[in-house]
């Protein structure tokens, strides 16, 4: 039996996949072990957004080569789709696998072997599983999970590839076009998972609010009259159509769904949301700049009056919904004074988290060619202040919870201070704990949030003790 390690950079669609491979080499009777020395195959899931991720994605193949010498080492993914040169080149790499071959990850792997043992097998890789994800002809490449490595949620992919091209992201040239799941498939592995015990699903995929998109360019003449190519998806509703379908689920308890596009966010969007009673109210809208001169060099689609347009329908459709974004600091360009409008618009809006990042070069994408690059020291400094802002904000959010009821799907023990507490997620995403001996995993329990714990824990009193 040989024994496999798997390791995983990157998104949450990423994750998905590498469950679902690793469900696929345990069904073909694969060991899976710790990523640790002892393992005859090491499957490394990259990443390429930023020049970083590729450098930890290289770190990743060479640890794992150095880990045993002799083993197996398989770099999968964004990292080999963009960088095929400088994988082929990479002594570290035994076998490389694009990101639409990774549901034939077992036959792939298995050939390899076959090849190896018979001493046919040459340091040349297999092409043929890095085909050109951007030919026009790709499809979606259908994976299915039937266990998630977590115990009370799941990760749902039903779309993937992005059609965008903002300045800075490489992306589309990593995952393609979009192309979405068909329904029959979807709702069969959410029915799959409930059955399993999972009581709540994460909907995901690279660029979530194009769902349907090309469903759309296959129905001839079905494009709607003076609107955009990029926003018909949206006004199609094909992401609200599946989003009802997995509602419907009988012991589906919630729907949890990934970032979204802040364009498809329409009063009639946002009320049909608002049916869905098994849906949580919790929406990642990605900013990355509150400052319109910077989203336009960006390529970003909207402008920051826009976005605040779009939070405050989902504000007055749902109540103190958990708004959630990504801003991007130092991006080329961008002034002392263009930061500052960017800072004075997230105090504005008051998101429950932000994640801030400072900018980072990707060879190969706009906005890493131009010339007015922002000093590391300068990037530092601004990233400092809005992680200050946001765990202001972060708090107060949380704070807003004191001495009202709320439910919490319950995940695991966590020591916290020295002391034991069951903890979990509300509707909101907000962490909760509670002090009990009692196994609460996998349950929604009602209480209230009498205190903050630790600054980060509702500390909740069980309504049934």
């Amino acid at each position: 039996m040989k024994k496999i390690a798997l390791h995983n950079l990157g998104c949450k669609v990423n994750s998905y996949e590498i469950e679902v491979m690793q469900e696929n080499l345990e069904k073909s009777g694969y060991k899976i072990v710790p990523f640790a020395p002892g393992a005859d195959i090491y499957i490394i899931n990259t990443c390429t957004v930023t020049n970083i991720a590729d450098r930890k994605s290289r770190q990743m193949l060479h640890k794992a080569k150095k880990m045993n010498p002799e083993a197996v080492v398989v770099a999968v993914g964004c990292y080999v789709q963009t960088g095929t040169e400088n994988v082929k080149q990479d002594e570290c790499i035994d076998l490389a696998v694009g990101n639409n071959k990774k549901k034939d990850i077992v036959p792939i792997l298995e050939e390899y072997l076959k090849e190896k043992e018979l001493n046919r097998q040459d340091k040349t890789l297999h092409e043929t599983t890095i085909p050109d994800i951007n030919d026009g002809k790709q499809e979606y490449e259908e994976m299915t999970l039937t266990h998630a490595g977590e115990h009370t949620r799941a990760y749902i992919k039903i779309q993937d590839g992005c059609n965008q091209f903002c300045s800075y992201c490489i992306i589309p040239y990593a995952r393609g076009r979009v192309r979405s799941r068909k329904e029959e498939d979807i709702i069969r592995e959410v029915k799959g998972l409930v059955a399993a015990g999972y009581q709540e699903v994460v909907v995901t995929g690279i660029h979530l609010s194009s769902y349907g998109l090309d469903f759309i360019s296959k129905e001839s003449g079905d494009y709607l009259q003076g609107v955009d190519i990029r926003t018909q998806a949206y006004h199609k509703g094909y992401l609200l159509d599946i989003l009802e379908k997995i509602n419907e689920i009988e012991g589906l308890k919630r729907i949890r769904i990934g970032s979204l596009e802040p364009r498809i966010i329409t009063e009639k969007f946002a009320n049909r949301l608002k049916s869905l009673d098994k849906l949580c109210p919790h929406f990642h809208l990605s900013l990355q700049s509150g400052c319109d001169e910077t989203l336009k060099r960006m390529n970003r689609h909207y402008s920051a009056a826009e976005f605040k347009e779009k939070v405050e329908i989902l504000r007055n459709v749902f109540e103190n919904p958990a708004i959630t974004t990504d801003v991007i600091v130092g991006f080329p360009g961008e002034t002392k004074d263009e930061f500052q409008t960017t800072y004075e618009f997230l105090e504005d809006i008051c998101f429950y988290e932000m994640h801030v990042f400072k900018y980072s070069k990707r060879q190969g994408t706009v906005a890493a060619a131009r010339q007015d690059q922002v000093d590391d020291k300068v990037k530092t400094e601004r990233s400092n202040l809005l992680l200050d802002l946001e765990q202001k904000q972060s708090q107060a959010y949380r704070k807003a919870y004191l001495g009202k009821d709320v439910d919490a799907l319950m995940e695991e023990e966590k020591e916290i201070r020295g002391k034991k507490y069951q903890v979990g997620y509300t509707e909101t995403y907000v962490k909760v704990a509670v002090e009990t001996n009692r196994d609460l995993s996998n349950k929604i329990v009602s209480g209230k949030a009498m205190k903050l714990l630790d600054d980060e824990y509702l500390l909740l009193e069980l309504a049934d003790k």
